[in-house]
């Protein structure tokens, strides 16, 4: 009955993984397609208003969205595949087993006098 609840677990979390995943990706993907419309948007009009095309790529406004929002898209690809091991479970149980650790030893060291 336990080998079933945490395969049935291992399950349940794999199954929420990919589905962070999967969202990560979809993310991606749409940044990217939304990102080449609002750029090629933005270098027509430059270019309709007798901007030269080299100087329509070389504008912000055509790379501002691509910035900003890569920003966020940088903070949910750390979200889904980085830093886990730095703050996650891991990481807390550490710091709270060195937390009970040190407050130990300031107490003995209280009780001691």
């Amino acid at each position: 009955m336990e080998k079933e609840y945490l395969k049935e677990q291992q399950y349940l979390n794999a199954k929420k993984r990919v589905k962070e995943i999967k969202g990560f990706y979809s993310h991606l993907l749409i940044y990217i397609l939304i990102n080449i419309f609002i750029s090629g948007i933005i270098i027509f009009g430059l270019t309709y208003n007798n901007i030269s095309l080299s100087e329509s790529f070389t504008n912000f406004g055509v790379y501002s969205t691509w910035l900003f929002w890569g920003i966020g898209i940088f903070f949910h690809w750390i979200s889904v595949f980085g830093f886990k091991n730095l703050f996650g479970s891991a990481w807390e149980e550490k710091k709270i087993k060195e937390l009970m650790r040190k407050d130990y030893e300031r107490n003995s060291k209280i009780l001691d006098k």
